[in-house]
């Protein structure tokens, strides 16, 4: 589940085809025209065919004998690698996506907060103690401001020392921070210290059941704050 770090003409080539795929414009099944793509995005066969095996890894394309390389059903794609999310948010936030990403952090978070919460050590509580203070430093910087939150999201998970749990921060790391960009790229007073603040002091205090709780009225308001914006916009 590593994410895919191409560059260059290589990973431009990934990138291309792998967003139309995401965004319907290549439809699951089709059978790809490999000279025509070849021709178009001016690469060598060598260049496409090693585009296409990061993919293919990916579980979104595939290859066969007289059919050629084609697109795989949704059901096969690995949802759940980096790069994969990424490429779902590359023309923005995808209100879908975003109500799934709470979905699964409404799942995953609040019972990490609780063992945290049991297991966290002091460097644990240091960390997370440090990303409540870049919060409160990026006040009035959106980059900053996601920076800081992502820090205090992968020192929970850190925090649990659950090798597995610390992995999700892959899976959760590029929505998040396309939520965050949503949210805190808007005008707004809002103040997410206090709310971050409360699962560290349960954490803190060892208290389990005020973590879990701390961190699910932390999640309902990232519900909402996302909500006022989309409300927002609507108007």
């Amino acid at each position: 589940m590593a994410q895919y770090a191409g560059r260059g003409v290589h990973g431009q080539t990934v990138e291309v085809i792998a967003r139309r795929i995401l965004t319907g414009e290549i439809a699951e099944g089709a059978t790809l025209n490999i000279a025509a793509l070849q021709e178009e995005l001016d690469v060598s066969l060598t260049a496409l065919r090693e585009a296409l095996k990061v993919l293919s890894a990916k579980g979104i394309v595939d290859a066969r004998q007289k059919r050629g390389t084609f697109v795989r059903p949704r059901a096969d794609w690995n949802l759940l690698d980096g790069d994969v999310i990424r490429w779902q948010f590359a023309d923005g936030a995808d209100p879908l996506l975003i109500d799934q990403l709470h979905e699964v952090r409404g799942i995953i978070e609040p019972a990490a907060a609780r063992l945290a919460a049991a297991r966290a050590t002091d460097e644990d509580v240091a960390a997370l103690d440090a990303a409540l203070g870049e919060m409160t430093d990026a006040h009035g910087d959106p980059v900053a401001a996601v920076e800081a939150d992502l820090a205090f999201h992968r020192a929970l998970l850190a925090a649990t020392h659950n090798e597995l749990l610390v992995r999700m921060e892959v899976v959760m790391k590029t929505g998040l921070a396309e939520r965050d960009r949503l949210v805190h790229g808007r005008d707004s007073d809002d103040d997410p210290v206090p709310s971050h603040r409360a699962v560290v002091d349960a954490i803190r205090a060892g208290d389990e059941g005020a973590a879990e709780c701390a961190m699910r009225d932390l999640l309902a308001k990232a519900v909402r704050d996302v909500e006022k914006v989309r409300g927002g916009a609507a108007r």
